[in-house]
């Protein structure tokens, strides 16, 4: 008898360090989500280029934009649930590495969108990789440790 294959998802490797359950709950979350993290945004990306993005994968419920701590402003992040597990599944196979605004971005599944959790974690306010970054980049430009980092080869 003929059976389908269906290749198996690597284990996920995002880990959200703030997550109060043990490791199998997590797991589990992990496994029954409709909510994927979507990381490497840039800062100008708009909620509507994200839900015409995903929305190509399934029926997204909405997005939520992570946003520097500090200054409510966008900070390269942003969650975004499904209403099912299956267009969740979709929104990773085929979103994931793929551009938008001349970023490759990077998806995960998520263990769910909690209050609190739009706001970058570093001490700047925004991401925590952001603040060891040692070259400028156009699309996730700002303050390190409030200083301005200097474009590659010029001033600002």
């Amino acid at each position: 008898m003929a059976q389908q294959f269906s290749p198996q998802q690597p284990k996920n490797e995002y880990r959200d360090s703030r997550y109060k359950g043990s490791r199998d709950q997590l797991e589990q979350r992990l496994a029954d989500s409709c909510t994927l993290y979507v990381g490497n945004l840039s800062f100008y990306t708009t909620e509507e280029q994200i839900y015409a993005l995903f929305s190509m994968a399934g029926i997204v419920k909405r997005i939520i934009l992570g946003l520097d701590k500090h200054k409510r402003t966008p900070c390269g992040f942003a969650f975004v649930e499904y209403y099912s597990r299956k267009d969740c599944e979709n929104g990773h196979r085929y979103v994931n590495g793929t551009k938008l605004d001349e970023r490759v971005i990077r998806t995960d599944f998520d263990a769910g969108f909690e209050e609190g959790r739009q706001y970058g974690r570093g001490r700047s306010g925004g991401q925590v990789r952001d603040e060891y970054r040692t070259r400028y980049d156009d699309g996730r430009p700002g303050a390190v440790f409030g200083q301005m980092m200097a474009p590659v080869g010029g001033a600002m």
